[in-house]
């Protein structure tokens, strides 16, 4: 990417600017956890590895200054906050548990030391994310044929990590295999993910991109137009139930009725292992004003309710492979994932 999602320069975080795209490349700066944690929350950063980045460097510009007991209670106060911001993506959550196994280890260290170690951390962190969706490009790419239409929902691509992206990270690693690949891109109301970022992200690589209204999805896949869909996520339970932007259930709906694979492309940083199934994945509900407004203007009558949950839960049955860094997991899910979960592991029914 032309523009970087998220880096650390001069002891500043920074970080495009996503509400703004495709119309304004704007670049943030912040040099407290405060700023960070307002632009997870207002999606100025989205994403969940990305958020969990931010997280992570977030914490580190929250502790500079600070040792002994006053790192202590800061600590806990910085990572109140940020956790606050998202509460569905876990990668933000487990970004913060890093960070805390790492300041609990050097908590006696003085205030430069500390500091430089815990930066260190969360560059760790984002390297970690590059690389794990370069593996995660590398595995899905083999389920591409060639030429491929891929259906996407959302943004899961650079803007949505560190860098290169996961469901999006599988079609670049297949293009750059030499594999024609085209992508559709359901637009994702409310906030528009798929029509302002991923045809940006597209569009910015020459790989060509359609963008389709939502429920445009189901003609297409009866036109039989769709090689497959590939989708990224927010948190995967254990049993391999997928929380993902809303609107992903009933393309996984639809996918299964028109015998499309559906795949689900994320780093094992986004299964929460604690998690049982989707039922316990707290869902996110956002602003009315991101239904009630469109760029500004209103578009309903004032006053009327509004329902604007962020993400749905995919059961697992309607997955037909979680394609992570370690390897291609399929049903079933639980004894998959756990075992890709291992050091070095790699599922028995991985491909």
């Amino acid at each position: 990417m032309a523009v970087k999602t998220i880096e650390w320069r001069d002891d500043s975080v920074r970080m495009i600017d996503q509400r703004l795209l495709p119309q304004r490349e704007v670049v943030r700066i912040y040099k407290d956890y405060r700023g960070v944690a307002e632009a997870i929350r207002s999606m100025v950063i989205r994403g969940a590895p990305a958020i969990g980045v931010a997280a992570a460097m977030g914490v580190a510009l929250g502790l500079r200054g600070y040792s002994g007991a006053r790192a202590e209670r800061r600590f806990d106060q910085v990572a109140r906050v940020l956790r606050a911001t998202r509460p569905t993506a876990v990668n933000l959550a487990w970004a913060l548990e890093r960070m805390q196994r790492v300041f609990a280890s050097h908590r006696e260290l003085d205030a430069d030391r500390l500091f430089r170690r815990l930066r260190n951390e969360a560059l760790a962190i984002a390297r970690e994310d590059v690389a794990a969706n370069r593996a995660i490009g590398s595995h899905g790419a083999g389920l591409l044929e060639s030429p491929a239409t891929v259906l996407t929902h959302c943004n899961a691509g650079a803007l949505a990590t560190a860098g290169y992206g996961t469901a999006l990270g599988v079609i670049r690693a297949a293009r750059a295999r030499g594999k024609k690949v085209r992508v559709v891109a359901d637009e994702t109301r409310p906030f528009l993910q798929g029509a302002r970022l991923t045809a940006w992200e597209m569009r910015k690589e020459r790989i060509p991109v359609t963008v389709i209204a939502d429920n445009m999805a189901a003609t297409v896949l009866r036109a039989g137009a769709i090689s497959c869909v590939i989708v990224g996520a927010d948190r995967i339970a254990a049993n391999g139930d997928v929380a993902n932007k809303i609107g992903t259930y009933p393309l996984a709906v639809l996918a299964q009725r028109h015998n499309v694979p559906f795949f689900v492309a994320a780093p094992l940083s986004t299964i929460d292992f604690d998690c049982a199934d989707g039922a316990a994945i707290p869902i996110e509900e956002r602003s009315p004003t991101e239904l009630t407004r469109f760029f500004g203007k209103p578009i309903t009558p004032e006053g009327v309710e509004i329902f604007n949950p962020a993400f749905d839960v995919t059961p697992a049955e309607l997955v037909s492979a979680i394609i992570t860094e370690r390897g291609i997991a399929r049903p079933p899910y639980r004894d998959a994932l756990a075992q890709l979960r291992t050091a070095g592991g790699v599922a028995t029914n991985a491909v």
